[in-house]
């Protein structure tokens, strides 16, 4: 067949090889659907970053074809961007209804509500942009009202799963819409989108209804006051710590403000069910028996300043962990934060508590909310496309998914590992990936967003690493010749007390350095910084083997 010269091209801004920032692009001639807007957490290499969110230059440059947002589900990784993208660009939202409570409390938090339009949507909703008309199918997670999403195009469909897994006995009897799936995999996808964070684990996920019974016992067995972690949007984990506490005969206190936020959302939205008069304050809480008192707060994930690491190392003014408390970890570590999770652990032992943490089927309290193999493997047979892309994960994350798909089916070569920016066009039912848009990440610092770049990164890295030195000279304005010896003032690199001698010679050094320059350059202040900055750098790597930021300072007189 000839090229029409129009072209359906999906590509990544963020999600793949990467756990986070998730942002997927639909275009079809110059209709564009954008999937998702996450943010991600720095790791300890990126020194006071806030939060990661996509590089969206290539939206930014074709804000006129963008027809709307559609957000799959209220996870950070899939919505912690959406306040900054709306900032850049204001496009419609589609959301259902706990989705958009979540990014409401977002956009409020950043007063964009006012400006901002967010339509609700269910798995029945149709959309029609341009050339690329949009339906739903319900899929299970570990949150509340997620949803799959199919684009139809004139050169077929695309299926876009969402995270999922296949829970048969969903506690909040939200059942996956195995029937509409078949469906559209009988009307023929032409490529699927399909999440691979557990591509690595053998078998079925487990049913989250094992995680509230083995809560549920934990509550009978406990002789004080419980204490349990969990991720605040998983309403179905909290509902089920609800049911555990009306068993146990307990009241319920909430810490930390995402747990509060959403508690909140899922109550007034119809998402949860709490008896009246069931959740106190933490004041309150202080007055009852021990055995009466069920603590539900943030802070799974090792966070510093969240709720549990603050109780475990005794700080939380209106709460705190006596000996055969129990703590309860209702959430097993997400990659890179084992390390704060056990030292948290650490810190409740010491405390005296009863820990319960780790997930497993006998006594676990997690299951993930991310289909394991075998569930993903019943996705592709279920939609039978012609060309896949694995999304969402680590490179060995796709690769195992890849694999997966090719043994249920699909050819050889129809697979598509893409990194973030990489474009699978199809035309014509063919598909290739042959060009790149702009793609990388946006570092959000404080109220500043995308700048601070390498340059400033390495110097707060070489800041943490070796400290600085301030060197003040006091130059005549007329003589062009140094007034007063030079002056230094050292931070993070020695302590001047202890290191008089070698701060003195440092004054010396850039008094001869100065000194000894030619009349010439004597007149130029960025000749004499450069000149001290190069004989003083070699000089104390010499002496000390360290290589701290150095900063000449010139006063003029």
């Amino acid at each position: 067949m000839e090229s029409n010269g129009k072209q359906l091209s999906i590509f990544s801004l963020g999600g793949i090889n990467e756990i986070g920032k998730n942002m997927y692009v639909i275009q079809y001639d110059d209709d564009i659907v954008v999937i998702d807007a996450g943010g991600k957490f720095p790791d300890e290499t990126l020194l006071g970053i806030d939060l990661i969110i996509p590089d969206i230059t290539y939206l930014e440059e074709n804000r006129d074809k963008i027809r709307g947002l559609i957000v799959t589900h209220g996870h950070e990784d899939h919505i912690g961007g959406v306040a900054y993208l709306l900032k850049k660009i204001n496009m419609p939202v589609y959301a259902t209804r706990f989705t958009l409570g979540l990014i409401e409390l977002k956009l409020t938090e950043h007063r964009l509500m006012g400006d901002s339009e967010l339509i609700t949507i269910d798995s029945d909703s149709s959309l029609d942009f341009g050339k690329i008309g949009v339906s739903f199918f319900k899929v299970n997670h570990s949150i509340p009202d997620c949803l799959g999403i199919v684009f139809k195009t004139p050169e077929g469909n695309v299926v876009h799963t969402g995270d999922f897994k296949f829970d048969l006995t969903p506690v909040n009897q939200e059942h996956a819409d195995i029937h509409r799936m078949a469906e559209i995999g009988r009307s023929g996808v032409l490529a699927l989108l399909s999440e691979s964070t557990n591509a690595e684990r053998s078998g079925f996920s487990p049913t989250e209804h094992i995680v509230g019974e083995n809560i549920e016992e934990a509550f009978m067995k406990a002789p004080r006051k419980i204490i349990i972690s969990t991720f605040a949007s998983n309403v179905s984990r909290v509902q089920q710590v609800v049911a555990a506490a009306i068993r146990t005969n307990r009241k319920l206190v909430l810490l930390g403000r995402s747990m509060v936020n959403v508690v909140d959302v899922a109550i007034e939205r119809g998402y949860l069910t709490v008896p009246e008069g069931m959740i106190v304050n933490p004041r309150e809480a202080m007055n009852l028996a021990p055995e009466k008192v069920c603590i539900l707060c943030t802070g799974s994930q090792g966070e510093p300043m969240a709720a549990l690491s603050r109780l475990s190392a005794g700080n939380y003014r209106d709460a705190e962990i006596h000996p055969e408390d129990t703590v309860i970890l209702a959430a097993s570590p997400i990659p890179g934060n084992e390390r704060d999770v056990s030292k948290i652990i650490d810190n409740l032992f010491k405390l005296g508590a009863r820990v319960i943490y780790g997930s497993g089927s006998s006594t676990g309290m997690h299951v993930s909310g991310h289909g394991y193999q075998e569930d993903l493997k019943l996705m592709l047979t279920l939609m039978k496309p012609k060309y896949f892309i694995p999304i969402h994960g680590e490179y060995r994350m796709l690769h195992h998914h890849k694999l997966l798909a090719e043994s249920i089916g699909v050819e050889t070569g129809h697979t598509f590992i893409i990194k973030n920016g990489d474009v699978v066009d199809i035309e014509n039912g063919e598909a290739r990936q042959t060009r790149r848009v702009p793609a990388g990440d946006t570092y959000v610092d404080g109220v500043g967003v995308g700048d601070i770049g390498s340059i400033v990164l390495r110097d707060r890295k070489q800041l943490s690493e070796d400290g600085m030195i301030v060197i003040v000279l006091t130059m005549s304005k007329n003589e062009r010749k140094m007034i007063s010896r030079p002056d230094t003032i050292s931070r993070g690199f020695v302590y001047a007390r202890e290191s008089e001698d070698l701060l003195r010679e440092i004054n010396r050094i850039a008094e001869k350095t100065v000194n000894d320059l030619p009349e010439q350059d004597k007149s130029q202040w960025n000749v004499i910084k450069q000149s001290i900055k190069k004989s003083l750098g070699q000089y104390l790597f010499e002496k000390t083997k360290r290589k701290p930021m150095i900063l000449p300072i010139i006063i003029e007189i």
